[in-house]
């Protein structure tokens, strides 16, 4: 009678669906809700984003050329350019960009940023590990990754963030009596494992570039109009209004050694008229000011700031 029973036991197990003997997994926590409502964007680079591992440096290793540390580069950008929150300016590939435009014989124009990020993958490894049982074995592919970053005012040169975040993805196969899949070495889990370390930061960096309010300056006002910098490209549309602020007077802190800048007084408002303009450097906006005569000859004594 006991045999009776294994036997079907063994047939019961034999005649699960393939989907039942055996489950891939891959555990990735990357998602990133974009933040709600109007956005004027601030001009950030990536000045570096290096590997501080010793994950894939042999004899041949290359650190301008490192696989890790570009990729890691990549994928930060690309999550900041879909929260649609900056202006990305490119700077790890900026020789190159203006050596081709020099070929060209074209003048190049680069544009400052008003933040740079500055990053780095600290830890980084890949393990297996698995268990036999009597009935099943499990096998599991493991790659775990730290990141670092910081985010820089380029205004002032203070670190204003500075956070590190982990990051892991597995892949995970299951046999029944050696019936299953067996999953081979799966180089996608170093991406997912650094894409969601990177994804942890990018929301604290977005909170930082937009907590500060969004500025711009004044390019022009006479009588034939006032025009401001920027345009479409950073958020401003037909109808937004803006402070127009005097420059604070700027002090030295004796404490720290730095130059801060005290707030100034808001003297009246712009409303946006029209915008125009092919790049973001060149875009600039037309606008109606409150008080034409709250601005005096010299622009460089007044801002045009967010009204948050």
């Amino acid at each position: 009678m006991k045999k009776v029973l294994v036997i079907a036991a063994v047939v019961s197990l034999m005649s699960m669906p393939a989907a039942a003997q055996r489950k891939v997994e891959i555990v990735e926590r990357n998602a990133m809700e974009q933040p709600a409502g109007k956005t004027l964007k601030r001009k950030v680079a990536i000045g570096r984003f290096s590997n501080e591992t010793q994950y894939g440096k042999g004899v041949f290793y290359n650190k301008e050329n490192d696989p890790i540390g570009k990729q890691a580069l990549d994928i930060l950008s690309a999550k900041l350019a879909a929260s649609n929150q900056f202006i990305l300016l490119e700077r790890n590939d900026l020789s190159a960009l203006l050596e081709e435009c020099a070929k060209g014989g074209n003048a190049a124009q680069t544009i400052g940023a008003d933040y740079m990020i500055i990053g780095s993958v600290t830890e980084f490894g890949r393990k297996n590990v698995g268990r036999d049982g009597i009935f099943t074995s499990t096998k599991q592919q493991v790659v775990e990754a730290k990141v670092s970053m910081r985010l820089v005012d380029v205004a002032s040169g203070l670190i204003i963030y500075s956070d590190e975040a982990a990051g892991s993805a597995e892949l995970t196969s299951r046999s029944t009596f050696g019936i299953g899949g067996k999953a081979g070495f799966d180089a996608t889990l170093s991406d997912k494992a650094i894409s969601e370390a990177i994804g942890q930061l990018v929301e604290n960096i977005i909170n930082k570039c937009t907590g500060k309010p969004w500025r711009t300056y004044l390019i022009s006002h006479d009588s034939d109009g006032t025009i401001i910098a920027g345009g479409a490209s950073q958020g401003i549309a037909v109808g937004d209004t803006f402070a127009i602020m005097t420059k604070g007077k700027t002090v030295k802190n004796p404490q720290t050694g730095v130059n801060i800048e005290l707030p100034g007084k808001q003297v009246g408002t712009v409303t946006v008229l029209s915008s125009a303009g092919e790049t973001p450097e060149t875009e600039y906006s037309i606008v109606e000011v409150s008080d034409p005569q709250a601005i005096g000859e010299d622009l460089t004594k007044y801002v045009i700031q967010e009204i948050k």
